[in-house]
């Protein structure tokens, strides 16, 4: 070979193999699973999935331990042995926290070095006791600088110890994942970058909550991918935001919500997205799941558009204004997610869906 020329063959090798080991990454097909949705484990379609979180583990304030509620005891146990009946293959793991979860115990349980290891070993036993693969962290959300400060020493030392327990053992280490808010800072509060890139094998964006009756007394897209009229509420934004923080694409995992939220309008003649609306329809908070969506168009004959600037979904009939994601966006926002180099995507959750639709929709986009 030409010495001149051996310089950048090195170079194009490293590169190849590089964009090799990339595309070599196990892709994240997801669904969350909860035990109050009341649907049962054995009627998931695992086949749709890579991986199943299984939500929500509990902090116990006073030992700082990971526990599961003993009224979910049972369904955690047999998780993973019950949804890979249908897919050997998929990979679980055991979600800890949730949004009803009170936010200043894990605060508490994060400033100080004890406590977090009280909660690092404790997961790491209960996942090893339940068969679960990873654990996942649903601390929504750290909302101070020390807050976010003591998340990341807990990420740092979480990974340490899984390393540290599969060395030990000679199991497979333990797959360690997060949800975190749309962008890289919490209204101004920035996460943990360094050790969120050292410590998690990926994140969860949560691109959704971004209108509802109870915080907007507009309609609006939930889940915007887009959003013209303000950028800085859109999934798109959020996950370039994290991006440009310091986390790879790759590590970068976007939300579908199965979900919408439904406002009573102002005006049954005025039904667009941003019409004024005088609170929340169907439900207290609004919130409807995607198979209540679909059966309320049908017995409605309800009016249904897609917005392809946005990449939202709406329905409406008289007074009653729906926003949420049918097929036409979660294909999209799919191809968002495989066309920038995420790692893939998740859905909350998989009992809101209808007859598997949209997660037979994301599945196929995606492509094996």
């Amino acid at each position: 070979m030409d010495p001149k020329t051996f310089p950048l063959f090195i170079f194009t090798l490293i590169s190849l193999l590089q964009l090799h080991l990339l595309a070599g990454q196990d892709a994240v097909r997801a669904g969350y699973w909860f035990p109050g949705s009341e649907f049962p484990v054995s009627d998931i379609d695992s086949t749709l999935f890579t991986h199943l979180f299984c939500a929500f583990a509990d902090l116990d304030a006073e030992t700082n331990q990971v526990v599961a509620a003993s009224s979910n005891q049972a369904q955690f146990s047999t998780f993973t042995q019950t949804v890979q009946q249908k897919n050997p293959s998929v990979k679980t793991l055991l979600s800890i926290g949730g949004g009803s979860a009170n936010e200043a115990d894990f605060a508490s349980m994060a400033s100080e070095s004890t406590s977090r290891k009280s909660f690092i070993d404790s997961s790491i036993n209960l996942a090893r006791q339940y068969n679960f693969h990873g654990l996942d962290l649903d601390w929504e959300y750290p909302s101070s600088a020390t807050e976010m400060t003591n998340l990341g020493l807990l990420l740092n030392e979480w990974r340490a110890a899984i390393d540290n327990e599969s060395t030990s053992t000679g199991n497979s280490s333990l797959l360690l994942a997060a949800a975190v808010f749309r962008s890289s800072d919490y209204y101004t509060i920035d996460y943990p970058i360094q050790a969120i890139a050292n410590s998690l094998d990926w994140i969860n964006v949560m691109a959704y909550d971004f209108y509802g009756p109870l915080w907007s007394n507009l309609t609006g897209p939930p889940a915007a991918l887009y959003n013209p009229g303000n950028d800085q509420i859109s999934g798109s934004y959020g996950v370039s935001t994290w991006i440009q923080a310091g986390v790879t694409a790759n590590k970068i995992v976007l939300g579908l919500p199965f979900y919408g939220y439904a406002w009573q309008l102002a005006d049954a003649n005025n039904h667009g997205f941003f019409a004024p609306s005088v609170g929340a329809a169907l439900s207290s908070d609004g919130s409807a799941g995607y198979g209540q969506i679909e059966d309320f168009i049908s017995e409605n004959n309800a009016t249904t558009v897609y917005n392809s600037t946005v990449v939202s979904n709406y329905c409406y009939s008289g007074t009653t204004w729906i926003g949420f994601d049918d097929t036409q966006s979660i294909s999209a926002k799919v191809s968002y997610a495989k066309e920038n180099g995420l790692l893939g995507y998740f859905a909350w959750h998989v009992a809101a869906d209808d007859d598997w639709v949209l997660s037979q929709t994301a599945s196929d986009t995606w492509g094996a």
